[in-house]
């Protein structure tokens, strides 16, 4: 396996002794003999993944997967202006099918050797006077804007999500902030199953079908360590000779307040978005597009004690739309938004996500050194519409007879820096325990219990 021998090979490179000096540049900077024109980077990162009694309809009950993932990224440039580049390479081996049907991995889990960013950033300097900042950036990139919940990079998953266009970012006076967008969301190639099974490779591909554009504004300190976010963001798609869609035209508007966790100091977050437009519950042309109404709300709040582990305790609550009868579709789409911040990870588990879901629950973070850090929670889940698909999952009693209640969830998560900055281990695992909805349910598959594994090990280099 090809990849598989880059990444051992990129392993024995990260375990160069370093210095106990000032952190000296990472090894393929140093390699390249560190100029200040050039700024060249990667990552490596092989996980493995086992899913065992999963509920998905359709899909098999248990699979294990290694997955590969090699990105490069150069940045050139020594003035206002600079081009930068990133290659992503992810790859997934050890897929297999079985009796109930095909793996559960394709094109949002492979992409071989994609240029995922291609870009010319230009650094406008300070067009409104003292404190205030502008930048422009022109090509393919990848966006990650305010808490990540409507359009995001995702960092779990395999892949992730690009996006070619202009972004303007503004800093028009001290503790504001505001970015502007308006893209073309790229399309994953090939995304036939069979042709991302074998690693096919083929251009991801964008286009005026689908497109993006918004902005979002960021007042910091509005009130003591009050911050304060409002954004609102378009998406436009229409079906291409290539490409069935949902013609979904979404506009989401989102607004959030929070105070940042802080030892010895209460934190809060609360952020709420509505959306409106029209949509296809599917990809049926012969369906019409139905009025969209839907919306959803997350709050926590926590608490960080002062100690050697810097333990944060909070609560957390998250309820979403779902979609029910009466003419409006109102299941809330998450857009381009991550799941893994507030979530268990999408990849071959991604059951619970920002879909038809009410979910109150307790998390505990700990970080018992600088190169260790780690969290449990747990939430107990309800559907919010009854006759909805539950969250992610598939499982849907149309009559609602199964009831709201769908279960457990409990997740966990342990990161360790094995060499400082130069490779970490991380393990994630959740356990799923199916109650009511996710067990009575006509299309639920038998069992009560799901369980996720995943062990990586990531180098940065």
């Amino acid at each position: 396996m090809p990849a598989v021998r880059a990444f051992l090979a990129l392993l024995l490179l990260a375990a160069a002794p370093a210095t106990a000096a000032a952190p000296p540049p990472a090894p393929l900077q140093a390699a390249v003999g560190n100029p200040d024109w050039l700024h060249v980077s990667g990552l490596a990162r092989l996980r493995v993944e086992t899913l065992a009694d999963g509920l998905r309809p359709g899909a098999p009950r248990d699979e294990t997967v290694v997955m590969s993932r090699v990105t490069l990224m150069a940045d050139i440039g020594d003035g206002p202006v600079h081009l930068i580049g990133e290659i992503w390479d992810s790859r997934v081996f050890n897929i297999r099918a079985d009796r109930l049907g095909p793996s559960l991995v394709g094109a949002n889990d492979i992409n071989t050797l994609e240029p995922v960013q291609l870009h010319l950033r230009a650094d406008l300097g300070a067009p409104f006077g003292k404190d205030s900042h502008a930048m422009l950036t022109v090509g393919r990139m990848v966006l990650n804007l305010g808490s990540r919940r409507i359009i995001a990079a995702d960092d779990y998953r395999n892949t992730t999500n690009g996006y070619t266009g202009v972004r303007l970012d503004l800093t028009p006076v001290k503790d504001l902030e505001a970015t502007l967008v308006w893209t073309m969301p790229q399309q994953r190639l090939p995304d036939a199953p069979a042709q991302a099974q074998a690693s096919g490779f083929a251009l991801d591909r964008e286009n005026f079908a689908l497109q993006l554009w918004g902005g979002i504004a960021l007042w910091r300190r509005a009130a003591g360590n009050l911050n304060l976010e409002l954004s609102g963001f378009q998406l436009s798609e229409r079906d291409t000779p290539q490409l069935a869609t949902r013609d979904r035209n979404l506009a989401t508007i989102d607004a959030r307040a929070f105070v940042p966790p802080a030892p010895g100091r209460f934190d809060v977050e609360i952020e709420g978005a509505w959306q409106w437009g029209r949509s296809r519950p599917g990809l049926n042309n012969a369906v019409a597009r139905a009025e969209v109404a839907a919306w959803y709300l997350h709050a926590d709040a926590g608490f960080t004690f002062w100690g050697g582990w810097k333990p944060r305790l909070s609560a957390e609550f998250d309820v979403v739309s779902g979609d029910r009868p009466g003419g409006k579709y109102t299941r809330f789409d998450t857009v381009f938004g991550m799941r893994r911040a507030d979530f268990s990870p999408g990849s071959i588990l991604g059951y619970i996500g920002r879909a038809n879901l009410l979910a109150p629950g307790l998390r505990l973070e700990v970080e018992p050194g600088p190169r260790t850090d780690g969290f449990a929670s747990v939430r107990a889940m309800w559907a919010e519409s009854r006759s909805d698909s539950f969250s992610q999952t598939g499982v849907r009693d149309p009559a609602g007879r199964s009831g709201r209640f769908a279960g457990w969830e409990l997740d966990s998560r342990v990161r360790h820096w094995l060499i400082p900055r130069r490779l970490r281990g991380e393990i994630d695992t959740i356990v799923i325990l199916r109650r009511g909805l996710l067990r009575d349910a006509p299309n639920a598959p038998p069992g009560a219990t799901v369980v996720y594994f995943s062990a990586s090990v990531i180098a940065p280099f």
